[in-house]
């Protein structure tokens, strides 16, 4: 029964509670990631029916088009914040690097999740088991539809070639597997492990090969901003460092006005001494490569405020809410976002981010 907005169900003893709608893209990836979303929630609150929606999105149409050239920030997420709008839906989950740093008004992010292993894996075709990108033979080539990963590894790798690929995980193996274009691919280790294909990894780039997205490996839960009991069930859901490690990455492509269509990439590191820091890196590099800009910077998120923060007005950071995590930490981390951004702008990083984008739309 529909009651307002919201979804109501009676159970055989005339118990009534309330459905919550999670919508999610129906790749199999994306199913896999909300289902565990789904089952912490089951967890966490059994009395809660949950229903799952799936959509299918811009990003899931276009296959044919690199995505650094459609253009559109909110590829991936639009078609499932509409429904959130309307009310079809009452919570999505994402991939945190598939989030613009600004979210449309009246939605936010409710929930960020502990993050899986943040970094690029090396997929070898089968004939070349056993290699490593510096090992290949010269000018083999590798598929990445990712601008940012192919100005780190045509840096890092000059012996190798770099094509775009598109698709989704299964399709971009497919395309590996069955034909003879490419010596490898260049994908998420998270997304890999989420679909139980660990035995696919050949390689984890570390960062000094290849420094990853902003929010790789976290998941998202977006939620209406105004949905004060769907923000509060979510926001158990959320891991503190993954958080804070998450805002200061934001922050930082934020102010860099970065986007889909430029190389930016970042690493973080929260280290405990006696007191806890946060160390962040972040990299901005010209399409091949050759130019580049790279700084780390850290500031403290010791729990800097004994008091709860009582918020009258829920305060959004970089579009994340997080009540329940120290306030001021979350400040700090977010300021080292900026002033990282502040940093590399200081040295040039707009130009090469705009000759950047320049040459992208040229494509």
């Amino acid at each position: 029964m529909e009651e307002g907005p919201y979804k109501y169900i009676r159970d055989g003893n005339g118990k009534v509670s309330r459905v919550i709608r999670i919508g999610t893209r129906k790749s199999q990836l994306a199913r896999i990631q909300t289902d565990s979303v789904a089952a912490k929630l089951k967890e966490l609150y059994p009395d809660v029916h949950l229903e799952i929606v799936g959509m299918s999105t811009t990003g899931d149409k276009i296959l044919d088009t690199a995505l650094s050239k459609i253009g559109e920030k909110s590829l991936f997420t639009k078609e499932l914040e509409n429904a959130l709008e309307r009310n079809e839906v009452d919570l999505v989950v994402h991939s945190l690097k598939d989030l613009p740093t600004t979210l449309p008004p009246g939605f936010t992010i409710g929930a960020v999740l502990k993050r899986e292993n943040p970094h690029d894996a090396v997929v070898l075709h089968p004939k070349n088991m056993g290699k490593t990108l510096d090992t290949l033979p010269q000018n083999s080539v590798i598929g990445t539809s990712s601008l940012r990963r192919a100005a780190q590894l045509k840096r890092r790798f000059p012996h190798l070639e770099f094509k775009d690929i598109r698709g989704n995980l299964n399709t971009r193996l497919k395309k590996l597997d069955e034909k003879e274009d490419f010596a490898a691919i260049i994908l998420a280790a998270a997304g890999l492990k989420r679909m139980g294909w660990d035995n696919r990894i050949s390689q984890i780039l570390g960062p000094e090969d290849c420094m990853y997205a902003v929010g790789q490996g976290a998941l998202a839960v977006e939620v209406r901003a105004r949905d004060a009991d769907i923000l509060e069930m979510v926001s158990v859901l959320h891991d503190p460092d993954t958080v804070l490690r998450c805002i200061a990455e934001r922050a930082f492509l934020r102010h860099l006005e970065g986007g889909c269509s430029v190389p930016v990439a970042v690493h973080t590191e929260v280290k405990d001494s006696q007191v806890r820091m946060l160390y962040l890196t972040g990299a901005v590099y010209s399409l091949d490569g050759s130019d580049s800009l790279k700084e780390t910077m850290q500031t403290s998120i010791t729990d800097l405020n004994k008091i709860p923060e009582e918020v009258d007005e829920r305060v959004q950071r970089v579009g994340v809410t997080a009540d329940k995590i120290d306030g001021p930490a979350q400040d700090n981390a977010e300021r080292l976002g900026i002033d990282l951004a502040n940093l590399l702008l200081s040295k040039g990083a707009k130009e090469i981010l705009t000759v950047a984008r320049q040459l992208n739309d040229a494509r």
